[in-house]
């Protein structure tokens, strides 16, 4: 990683080291922006609930992406503590808080990693637990549960917030039936993973929730659960809001669309939504007496454009960086109106020699091009990175 993105702030942020990776070692990596007020009071109920380091050797990493004093209340709350306490602070907050839990897993090396909030949302009693939990059933991934029995969400602030969260728990589990198997709580921040079934490279967070994130890419092969109630905030404020909402949706729709089955799914449900801006466009044009071949032409560009912003926001999100913008654009479009090479004979056959009107006859050609359009989208817009994960090389548990 580049000194030019990360920085260390000393002493506590010197070179953070793991403990040994011991049968039980753990690495609690806890993501922070703006908050402050709640470090000392979660160092010390983890310094009580945390066992003797002989027993579960234990270190602490915060990652913070925070503009207020966090990282030197971090420091000075460490000095009292018998565990390792360090902080990894990133000058861009990347990915958000799941992209800061990525950047503590590839510096951890340990036998365990738990995740958790700095709210105090998340008791830090039941640390030890999760990972007991794990070695007792041999479990990849131990998940704190609010929706099992012994659990509660009583924490959420407000009915808006327990919708909005019972919704969010609804739509994953329906979109990912088999990677969530098991996990009844895919919104929970709060788990323990065996560092041995993550790959950190292969992970592409957008937003908060990680959990998420590795259950579908990395599917652990065997899940637990234990209960825990959500607590209320200690101090500060609630980071949910409309933005990370959206971003949480994107996530999603990124997720669902990672293997080319999707992708190809996706991509014909956004064309599907273009008919409306072309064939719309189409109509205005030709009923202001236009003839409808060069009709054909201007109404595709609603039509391009409109599914550009679709597949670029949804589709093809995490695939945007080896191109500027303007040079995707233009090849999309290059791309889209050269499909009309093919799109516009077919059009003229249909009209002209089996008598289809126009609107049937463009949304029929559209079809006919489907599949041809989408290979040629992702070989030429969007090339896909042929990289091989370290998992693979070293044939550890890969994500997907």
């Amino acid at each position: 990683m580049s000194e030019d993105l990360w920085s260390l702030h000393d002493p506590v942020d010197a070179d953070f080291t793991a403990p040994q990776a011991l049968t039980g070692s753990v690495t609690l990596i806890i993501p922070t922006f703006n908050e402050s007020g709640n470090i000392t009071e979660l160092l010390r109920r983890l310094g009580d609930a945390l066992p003797d380091p002989d027993h579960l050797p234990c270190a602490v990493l915060f990652v913070d992406d925070s503009t207020d004093d966090t990282p030197a209340v971090i420091e000075k709350a460490a000095a009292d503590h018998p565990f390792p306490v360090s902080v990894l602070h990133r000058r861009t907050a990347e990915g958000g808080l799941g992209g800061a839990v990525v950047e503590g897993i590839k510096r951890a090396d340990t036998d365990w990693i738990v995740v958790m909030d700095a709210d105090l949302q998340h008791p830090p009693h039941l640390v030890p637990e999760l990972v007991g939990e794990g070695v007792r059933t041999g479990a990849d991934l131990v998940v704190a549960s609010r929706y099992i029995s012994g659990g509660s969400r009583a924490g959420l602030a407000g009915s808006y917030r327990i919708a909005v969260s019972r919704a969010a728990t609804w739509l994953t589990k329906g979109l990912f039936p088999r990677a969530l198997r098991g996990i009844s709580d895919p919104m929970s921040g709060f788990f323990a993973m065996r560092r041995s079934v993550v790959t950190a490279d292969t992970l592409k967070p957008l937003g908060y929730k990680i959990l998420l994130e590795l259950a579908v890419r990395c599917r652990p092969g065997r899940v637990a659960e234990v209960p825990f109630v959500f607590q209320d905030r200690y101090a500060g404020e609630s980071k949910s809001t409309a933005r990370e909402g959206m971003r949480f949706l994107a996530h999603l729709a990124a997720l669902r669309s990672a293997t080319p089955l999707a992708r190809m799914i996706g991509f014909g449900l956004i064309g599907l939504s273009g008919f409306v801006p072309n064939l719309a466009a189409l109509w205005l044009l030709t009923h202001a007496g236009m003839h409808y071949l060069p009709a054909e032409i201007v109404a595709n560009q609603a039509g391009v454009l409109w599914n550009f912003l679709l597949i670029e926001s949804l589709l093809f999100r995490d695939r945007r960086g080896h191109r500027h913008w303007a040079d995707r654009a233009g090849r999309f479009a290059l791309l889209a109106n050269a499909d009309l090479l093919l799109r516009i004979p077919l059009i003229a056959l249909f009209v002209a020699r089996f008598g289809m009107e126009v609107l049937p006859a463009t949304a029929l050609a559209l079809v006919t091009t489907f599949v041809l359009r989408f290979a040629a989208t992702e070989a030429l817009v969007y090339l896909p990175r042929h990289t091989r994960s370290r998992a693979a090389q070293k044939g550890t548990f890969p994500c997907v």
